[in-house]
Parts: structure tokens; sequence; C-alpha cells
């Protein structure tokens, strides 16, 4: 590789020398229109810099649509909920089916548990019998090592609320792990829980040294870990069979409910299926955790994870048709923060918070379970009925439109055709360049 490709210093440069350098690392820009990233700064300086310093060697910021969802009745609640999201009808569909679940008792939710966990990595050749003798010591002797760390926190009722010893010896000789259970009350608590674990990785190596001088101790990685199996709320809704006849002309409402079960069943059982609907779950999800500052990927790690707890990846709702009565849940393991980080200093995800009304996180939790759960109420019921297409292509059809500069007269006359033909990018394409070829007549 020619020696301009490399770069020293990149990180020190300001936004206009790393486009600079950007210009000339490729051969050939007239491709690539650099005015583009300029075009993108915040007009506010000081609201620039705060958002460059959410990441590193920022030359430009990447702006995604910020919408609302109203009328989501939650544990009697009705909200107007934010949603972060570039994908055509998801707002739509959450909507849809808010709406949908409004006058039927909405979304009932509960939180099941907040418990998050950390974990501390560490070999010990002095064998698990010997830390089984002094583990009672050792956990206390850790714990009063962070009473200053946690402070804070077990004022607002949080703190470290238990740790386990796991001998993972038969997989990997001398190798063991402290597994440690925290409250982090509103704060999603990462920084909190490492920085704790840290210092039980001190402890525990000095406690083991003086304890056992002649064995090897050796500690070596101290995280939190984004699998939060007991950190997890419960969103469902209800209703009599005869309250979904309206749904579906072609089906009455006992008909569709058995549709709709079966779609969940399949799930259930199937993990290419599940895949794709718990992707859809995650439409909604994301969203919401997108708006409100929190971490999108951590909520998706854990949220995949979970649902393959029992040996195969599967469906993370479920639906039931007993008795005369329609039932669809969801669980969902989410570990959400409504203070610190992003959700104070990020302006839109701020305002997202005061939109919700300040929610607690546990109320958070509630709020985005009923989004995902909404969502995909809202992709089974197509699924099931019309086809996922029609209404998709639907709201593609705005984009489309806009890929090929549609005048006002273009857009009427395209959506007019195409309201009762299938949509698809070439149709909508050669119907207006035809539009286009008549009027040159």
């Amino acid at each position: 590789m020619e020696a301009k490709k490399f770069v020293s210093g990149f990180s020190k440069m300001t936004k206009e020398e790393k486009i600079q350098w950007i210009s000339s690392f490729y051969n050939d820009t007239g491709k690539l229109d650099l005015n583009m990233f300029e075009a993108f700064w915040h007009q506010d300086e000081a609201l620039q810099t705060v958002l460059e310093n959410f990441s590193e060697n920022t030359i430009s910021n990447f702006p995604m649509p910020f919408g609302i969802a109203p009328n989501f009745h939650i544990n009697n609640k009705v909200y107007a909920v934010p949603m972060v999201i570039e994908e055509s009808s998801v707002v739509a569909a959450a909507s849809s089916a808010a709406k949908f679940w409004m006058d039927k008792g909405g979304f009932n939710c509960e939180v099941l548990g907040t418990t998050k966990i950390g974990q501390l990595h560490f070999k010990f050749t002095g064998g698990i019998d010997a830390l089984y003798e002094h583990f009672d010591r050792i956990k206390s002797t850790l714990i009063e090592s962070v009473e200053a760390l946690t402070a804070n926190m077990r004022k607002r009722g949080g703190g470290v609320l238990d740790i386990e010893l796991v001998d993972f010896s038969a997989q990997e000789e001398n190798y063991y792990q402290l597994r440690v259970s925290f409250e982090t009350c509103d704060s999603m608590g990462a920084n909190f829980i490492n920085s704790v674990l840290e210092q039980f990785g001190l402890e525990l190596k000095a406690y083991l040294s003086n304890l056992y001088p002649k064995q090897h101790s050796e500690v070596f990685m101290a995280i939190l870990s984004n699998l939060t199996p007991n950190c997890i709320v419960r969103a469902s809704v209800s209703c009599p069979l005869e309250a979904l006849d309206a749904i579906s002309p072609a089906f009455s409402g006992t008909e569709f409910a058995e549709r709709f079960r079966m779609a969940v069943r399949i799930a259930e059982m199937d993990p290419y299926r599940a895949t794709t609907h718990n992707k859809g779950i995650y439409n909604g999800v994301d969203s919401v955790v997108l708006a409100t500052g929190n971490d999108f990927r951590a909520v998706e790690a854990c949220g995949h994870a979970y649902a393959a707890k029992d040996g195969s990846y599967s469906s993370l709702s479920h639906c039931t048709v007993e008795d005369g009565t329609f039932k669809f849940w969801i669980d969902l393991p989410i570990a959400l923060g409504t203070v610190g980080g992003l959700t104070k200093l990020h302006p839109l995800a701020n305002l997202a918070l005061e939109l919700l009304g300040r929610p607690s996180a546990q109320e958070l939790m509630t709020i985005i379970a009923s989004v995902g759960l909404a969502q995909n109420f809202a992709a089974l019921r197509s699924l099931v009925t019309t086809g996922i297409q029609k209404g998709h292509m639907k709201m593609h059809l705005k984009n489309i439109l806009t890929q090929f500069s549609a005048s006002p007269s273009e857009e009427i006359a395209v959506n007019s055709y195409f309201t009762e033909r299938v949509i698809s990018h070439s149709a909508v394409r050669d119907f207006i360049m035809d539009l286009r070829a008549q009027l040159e007549q």
C-alpha cells in the first residue's frame, strides 16, 4: 500500500483537516461529495461540540428520523412514544397497533425483576474446596471494600445484591468466576458495575495471595454482562375473540386468532422464522431505546441470548386462544437507564424522556416492551391477513418517489394508479418514466 494511505495523528486533526485527509486518501474524489459532511454539521457550534464528544474522529452527524407513535395505553396511562428509526412503516405499524388496543384495555405490564449481572474472571490453583472454605469471608471482605463506591447507589436502594462462586475448572483448568448481582435503580449502571468489579479484583487477588502464598491466583477480567435474564418485563394484551372480528373481512375473530396463534407458534418452533419474528419486535424496541439515549446493541444482544435460553433460538412473544379469549404477550429482558450518560447529554434523548413524563427505568421498561409487542402484533396481523408487503410498500412508496424526484403532480398520479395495484420499485419507475415521456411528446 502507498505510504500516503497511512496517517499519523488523525485523532488530533480538526474536522476540516480530517475531511481534507479523506479527500487526499482517495485517488478519485470526483465520486465523493465531501461537502455533504459539512452540510450536516449543526449550526449551533456548542451543540455540535456536544455531539462530537459522544464518539471519536467525528467528521459529521448522521441524522435519523425522530417520530411519534401516539395512543399507547399502558398500565392505565396514555403515552405518545418517541421512536428513532429509518425503516418505512415501523412507526405507522406501532401507532396502528396501539390504536387498536387502546379501547380493549391497552397494554398491561409488570416488571418481573431489575437485577443486573457483573463477572469477575479469575484463575486459582488451590482448587474449588479451598475457595468454598473461605467464600463467606471473601464475600464480606469484597463488599466491605466497595462501601465508598456503592454509598450513593445504596442510598437510592441499589448496590451489590449477592456474589456467587461459579466453578468452570472442568472446562478450563483452574478457571473460576464470581457472578455478582447488582441493583442500579434508574441508572443503566455500566460504569458503576465495572468500577465495583475492578475493586473486587484487587481485593480478591490480595486475599488469595495472603491466604495461599504458594498457590497462583490471577484476575484477568472484570466486566458487566449484557445478559440480564433477571432484569425482565412482561407486556400483554388480551380481548374476547369477537373483538377481533373487524380486523379482516376475510376472517372471523376466531379464525384470525387461530391464524395469529399459529404464526407465533411457528416462531416458537423454527429458528429461521423466529429470527425474523424477533427482528420485527426489535424494530419497535430499538427505536425507543435509541430515542431515549440507551444502548440498543446491549438490549438486542441480551434479548437474542434470552431467546435461546432453552437451547434453541425461539420467539420472544407468545400467544394463546383459550376459553373465548385471545392473549398475546412478551417477556423481554432489558437493562435501561433514565439518568446519566446520553439520557442527559443528548438534547433529543433528554427531550424524549421529557415527552414520556420523566419515567423511571422500570416505567421505561414497560413502555419499550409495549412498543415491541405492538410492532409484533402489527406485523403478524398483516402476515396472516393481507401479507406484509401491501402496507410496507405503501410506506416505501414515499422513498421511491423521493428517489426519482417526483413532482407534486407525479406523486398524485402515482398514488392514484397504485391504490389497488402491487407496488414495486420497477413498477413505480416505469410509471414515472411513462408519465414524463408523455409530457415530452
